[in-house]
């Protein structure tokens, strides 16, 4: 039977926290009740890689992480406390920042379609003319498109253009000293970093030049960059994996064989985005998912239902007009097809023409790339797998018809081999589409609504605001059935918000009239080029506060970039981001600013403090295994990457952890975060301890004037009590005569460490949560 953990504990391993640093807190996760470490990409990145999806070479372990030494370290001494390990492996790409770096990558530069290794990467030979397209020329140093590239030198045996260096082709230099005539005979060419967008004849993940995708697709490739992941299984030092971006790779579920046949089958849970109402392919060997959908549910089971309509229009009213989400995500994922993401449109287009056995003129081109945007802006989910997911494309394909008529002939062309399985054009657009939409979704349109951003989440889906809790538990039983073992989670490394962020920012669904009348307060003392955006931003300043004013400057200038309507990375507005780097600064030195900002974060800690308490239980008891990430045992503030890759002071937690903790209420915004510490130290305890007291889900009822505000359920042996809405249960009065129909026997509050009462006004008099255990087990 394979193992599964009990939880996992996510460490981002990097040259500052390397596998010793790991193993000197192994006593601190093991006194908190981890189950497996969750350890961050090993295999040699590139050099100062902060997060290791960057693989340059996966042969080995990377030094600067640590080395294959220190992993058998870590791995001894976790194992003989009973810990496992589980890796993140990244299978899609590697990276070829530095081509010196990857060999694979070099040698294919240096000698082209010749290369043992041109069959590793997944390269449209013939669109570039016979060459690798390398987009690094910067705009100064091309005049025109085809032209002449400045500053091109030949150095060390290299060809050089500013820093960067690429190889030279055996004797391709032996006869001239001009830099140009020797770029021109290499099997690359250096292209205007724009070029990209359109040109571009290798596959990325998403729209990053510097990693390029490979065809783990060929067992060569699988076994060229697996050898290293399996030894770790041959060797017993590594117990499960996590897959990062599966739907990058051509046959997922294919893969996912190949992998369990490696590991033997292992405990492994792939980084997949489900939509509402999508599940994983039934085929796929693996646990589950990350937890996106989890996370999802979990924020959604706490928000007010009532706040949906008013904040919806102050977002309307700031922004001057909002369109329906759905036509958002279209017109974003549209416009992604069309520009950044374009090359590989026009690559899926050379390959249907191929496919037809037609030499392509520019009507036919135009016609079909056409169809294919439209295509990608209509698809609903991330991908197909085919046949899984048939039904989705010709829904796709229905709404192209509907809305261009003008594409029509063009669409009975190419759907056909789209639907096809086998056929390259089919198989590529899978590929493609998840791009898309991550590109269009979590990197643009999350960040053009503001209505409550707390829901802007990855894997989530905005316009689904609230969740009723019949609904939440009907699905928490359905997971329980069918993905038991899947990972659940509340923040990431990826999360745009991490989970107290959101949790404050959850409150203003409660009090929109108040949240409305604060942000017109904000706008009147510091006016905004761009009030829809300052709504974003102020939720995102109140979620963290306090915070650096050098972490909000640098989240509103990720923010605003990504959302890509007033300013761009590749395209900056210095005039329009100038602005709104002066509503950060008037949120430190602007006395009128602060004073608001600081009065609406106060006026959030306590209800924040209730739901992220909450937030926090349900992760780590409902069905699946929960994931706690790096130091999210107390409070945890970060906004979205890289502030989320910050140190953690495992120093501090651990003398915390080492102290008695008394259950208290919020001290204000200086809180540390104790209690949080203590749910999480109980709830990771007793899921080791007694996993056998987690083998179900049955919905606890509640009675009374507050039932409303509770939610409360059966694990078979543990209940989990947490309280929703924790502005509205004040106004109500509190619990009053509300009581919960506890399972038959005598229950025990470990959080508290007395008996339970039905009656909820005593059961959370000191907390908003609580974890029952039957006295007699």
């Amino acid at each position: 039977m394979t193992p599964v953990p009990s939880s996992t504990y996510r460490l981002q391993i990097t040259e500052d926290f390397d596998l010793d640093a790991a193993f000197a807190v192994l006593p601190y996760l093991d006194e908190l009740g981890v189950g497996w470490l969750y350890l961050s990409p090993l295999l040699e990145a590139h050099p100062g890689s902060t997060h290791g999806y960057d693989v340059v070479d996966p042969g080995r372990i990377d030094p600067a992480r640590g080395g294959p030494e220190a992993l058998e370290r870590l791995s001894a001494e976790a194992h003989r406390r009973g810990i496992g390990i589980v890796v993140d492996i990244v299978p899609n790409h590697v990276g070829i920042e530095s081509p010196a770096t990857n060999r694979w990558w070099w040698d294919v530069l240096r000698h082209g379609r010749d290369s043992r290794f041109a069959t590793f990467f997944d390269v449209d030979w013939a669109a570039g003319g016979g060459k690798v397209l390398v987009p690094v020329v910067g705009d100064d140093d091309l005049a025109e498109p085809n032209g002449p590239i400045g500053n091109l030198h030949v150095i060390d045996g290299m060809l050089g253009y500013h820093d960067h260096r690429f190889p030279l082709a055996p004797g391709s230099d032996g006869d001239t000293d001009d830099p140009r005539v020797v770029h021109d005979r290499q099997h690359y060419r250096l292209v205007g970093w724009r070029a990209a967008d359109q040109h571009l004849n290798y596959r990325r993940f998403f729209a990053v030049n510097t990693l390029a995708g490979v065809r783990i697709e060929d067992r060569d490739v699988f076994e060229a960059t697996h050898a290293e992941i399996g030894r770790w299984f041959r060797e017993g030092l590594v117990d499960g994996l996590r897959v990062d971006h599966p739907d990058g790779l051509r046959h997922p579920a294919a893969y996912l064989d190949d992998l369990a046949g490696l590991t033997g089958s292992a405990w492994v849970v792939v980084e997949k985005i489900l939509e509402p109402g999508e599940e994983l392919p039934q085929r796929w060997q693996t646990a589950g998912t990350t937890g996106y959908d989890a996370l999802a549910l979990i924020d959604r089971a706490l928000v007010d239902p009532a706040g949906e309509t008013a904040l919806g229009d102050l977002d309307d009213r700031l922004r001057g007009g909002v369109p329906p989400w759905p036509e958002l995500v279209r017109d974003n994922k549209r416009q992604v097809a069309e520009t950044i993401l374009n090359a590989e449109v026009r690559r899926i287009a050379r390959e249907l023409a191929r496919e037809l056995d037609i030499e392509p003129a520019q009507a036919w081109r135009a016609d079909v790339e056409g169809a294919l945007v439209e295509l990608f802006a209509a698809f609903p989910v991330y991908r197909s797998y085919l046949p899984d997911g048939h039904e989705v494309l010709t829904g796709a394909a229905d709404v192209v018809r509907r809305d261009r008529p003008d594409l029509g002939t063009a669409l009975d062309q190419v759907l056909p081999l789209l639907e096809d399985r086998v056929r390259a054009p089919s198989l590529r657009f899978q590929q493609t589409s998840g791009m898309v939409m991550a590109k269009g979704v979590e990197d643009r349109a999350f960040y053009r609504w503001s209505r409550l951003t707390s829901l802007n989440e990855v894997g989530a889906d905005p316009d689904h605001f609230a969740l009723a809790p019949v609904d939440f538990h009907a699905a928490m039983a359905r997971r329980q059935e069918r993905t038991p073992a899947a990972m659940t989670t509340l923040s990431t490394h990826d999360t745009k918000r991490s989970e107290d962020v959101r949790a404050r920012i959850a409150v203003l669904a409660e009090d929109p009239a108040w949240w409305s009348e604060t942000v017109e307060a904000l706008l009147a003392v510091a006016p905004a080029p761009d009030p829809g955006f300052a709504n974003l931003l102020w939720q995102a300043a109140l979620g963290a506060w306090p915070l650096s004013r050098d972490r909000l400057h640098a989240y509103a200038e990720k923010a605003m970039r990504e959302a890509g309507d007033r300013t761009s990375w590749t395209d900056p507005d210095p005039t329009y981001e100038k602005a709104v780097h002066a509503l950060v600064d008037a949120a430190y030195y602007d006395t009128a600013v602060r004073s608001i900002v600081e009065a609406a974060a106060e006026r959030l800690a306590g209800p924040g403090w209730s739901n992220a308490l909450s937030a926090k239980l349900l992760s780590l008891t409902i069905p699946g295994v929960p994931d706690v990430y790096q130091g999210s045992e107390l409070w945890e503030r970060s906004l979205v990457d890289p502030d989320n890759r910050r140190p953690v002071d495992f120093e501090l937690r651990a003398s915390l952890l080492s102290d008695a903790i008394p259950p208290a209420r919020p001290t204000g915004l200086d809180d540390p975060g104790l209690a949080k510490l203590h749910v999480v130290r109980h709830a990771l305890r007793l899921r080791r301890d007694r996993p056998d007291l987690f083998g179900g889900y049955t919905p606890v009822p509640a009675t009374g004037s507050a039932a409303g505000h509770v939610l409360a359920f059966d694990r078979g042996g543990v209940v989990a009590v947490v309280t929703r809405l924790p502005l509205g249960l004040a106004a109500a009065g509190g619990w009053g005569d509300t009581r919960l129909e506890l399972p038959a026997g005598r229950w025990l509050d470990v959080l508290t460490n007395r008996p339970a009462d039905a009656a909820v006004a005593g059961l959370l008099d000191t907390l908003p949560v609580a974890l029952l255990v039957r006295e007699e087990a």
